[in-house]
């Protein structure tokens, strides 16, 4: 199901996008970067947060990590990570497929400065083993993300 939502996003908002399925895992930065044959860097790793009652999506440079001062500076309050259920259960993408398309329901979507040093990224599509290619610009406009700085 996730990983044809996420298809049902692109041929809707981007039908020139086309998803990327592997033979192997890419559910790690590593195993992506490998996968997708880009430095570990330009995968773009999607992060569910709970600040508070709110929910969001932080998208980030693969090698990026969160600052928690930035972060808290920027959002109010310190992000806790969901588990896998809780990121499951609100995106419908499993850990190693989340990403910030084919959601069932509208959360924030938030690009981290860290991804601005790449024209293209390839983030997760879905499903622990499934990717786009997608211009770093057109990702934040697709997902109506905002862009902060909250990474190291």
């Amino acid at each position: 199901m996730s990983l044809e939502s996420v298809r049902a996003f692109f041929t809707a908002n981007a039908p020139d996008i086309a998803v990327i399925e592997t033979a192997e895992s890419s559910s790690t930065v590593t195993l992506a970067a490998e996968a997708h044959g880009v430095e570990p860097a330009q995968i773009a790793k999607t992060i569910c947060l709970r600040v508070g009652d709110r929910i969001m999506l932080i998208v980030a440079s693969g090698m990026a990590r969160l600052d928690n001062r930035k972060f808290k500076d920027t959002f109010g309050g310190k992000g806790r990570m969901l588990d896998a259920e809780e990121v499951l259960a609100v995106t419908s993408h499993p850990v190693g497929g989340v990403c910030p398309f084919g959601l069932p329901a509208p959360l924030p979507v938030y690009c981290d400065m860290s991804l601005k040093q790449f024209d293209e990224v390839v983030p997760a599509a879905g499903s622990t083993n499934s990717a786009v290619r997608i211009p770093t610009e057109r990702l934040a406009e697709i997902t109506r993300a905002e862009w902060v700085d909250v990474c190291q």
